[in-house]
């Protein structure tokens, strides 16, 4: 019991990173604005949040500096792509590209360097429930973030009148425009919103996963919380099940390769994509849903009328 116990927990807390950074992409999407850069905002969210704990002791602050650094790193994307038009899908890859050697070159110092782990919560006497109170009642504070980040967000997109305003910029900016929304200023915060929960998401990695800085240890996560997004149909709630159910496929390779199944690691380690890509494909063969769900301005460039 206790070893199920060990295993749920790690795959909560696999997935934690992932569903943060899917839940932030997803409102950028909302607004009709495809990031593909998330990657690259995750790990320089992981090592400047590191960076942050490392110098002044608290891990704290190493959250607080992931999620500053992150919504920073999304301004790029959102001047070259929302003030200037230019293409999404380019501007995303070359921020990912940006964000992983700046990330080398601002970790180097770091490199083998002790981390501070952000402490779990125990909250006394709900702990000690059997089966659950580690579970629900012991995690550490993040996971309670994305928690409270996926129900945030669900009330904002579907029960205030400023995430219908966000959704009614996706599925048509020229109509927003014309009735006075001002479409580039909510793209620019969806942008950083986006930004502040993938460096959020680089920060779980570097205090709490494993604490420590390694070159790209994203490792592609920030790949499979765009395909998360998708895999949802742009639903908050479908985010937070897909992203379990692949930090259930991230931690069970670990297992596998634990009990020594005669099957290769590189094999193993490469679950979690391969399952990205088949869950992808599964998808767009129900085209109907696909575009019925899709943010119908998504991607495209929106130039006010002067």
């Amino acid at each position: 019991m206790e070893m199920a116990q060990n295993i749920i927990l790690t795959i909560m807390t696999a997935a934690t990173p992932l569903l943060i950074a899917a839940i932030g992409e997803l409102v950028v999407e909302r607004s009709g604005v495809l990031n593909l850069g998330v990657e690259g905002m995750m790990v320089i969210g992981a090592v400047c949040g590191f960076a942050a704990a490392a110098v002044t002791g608290s891990p704290w602050i190493g959250v607080l500096a992931a999620i500053v650094a992150g919504a920073l790193f999304s301004l790029p994307f959102g001047f070259l792509t929302l003030s200037l038009a230019t293409n999404q899908v380019a501007t995303g890859l070359s921020l990912t590209l940006l964000g992983v050697g700046l990330s080398g070159l601002i970790g180097e110092a770091f490199v083998g360097s002790a981390g501070l782990r952000l402490q779990s919560i125990a909250i006394p006497g709900l702990v000690d429930i059997p089966l659950v109170g580690r579970l629900l009642f012991g995690q550490d504070p993040i996971f309670y973030m994305s928690i409270a980040l996926t129900a945030g967000v669900v009330w904002f997109l579907f029960r205030t009148r400023a995430g219908l305003t966000l959704r009614a910029i996706g599925d048509s900016h020229g109509s927003a425009h014309a009735l006075g929304i001002s479409v580039i200023k909510a793209r620019y915060l969806a942008v950083m919103f986006g930004g502040a929960c993938a460096g959020l998401a680089g920060g779980h990695l570097s205090l709490v996963y494993t604490p420590q800085w390694v070159e790209n240890m994203t490792a592609g996560r920030g790949w499979i919380a765009l395909a998360l997004v998708v895999f949802a149909s742009w639903r908050p709630w479908r985010v937070m099940a897909g992203a379990y159910l692949f930090g259930a496929v991230t931690i069970g390779q670990l297992h596998t390769q634990a009990l020594g199944f005669g099957i290769p690691s590189q094999l193993l380690s490469s679950l979690p994509y391969l399952a990205t890509v088949v869950v992808l494909v599964l998808i767009s063969r129900n085209r109907r849903l696909t575009m019925m769900n899709t943010p119908a301005s998504l991607g495209r460039p929106f130039v006010p009328d002067r």
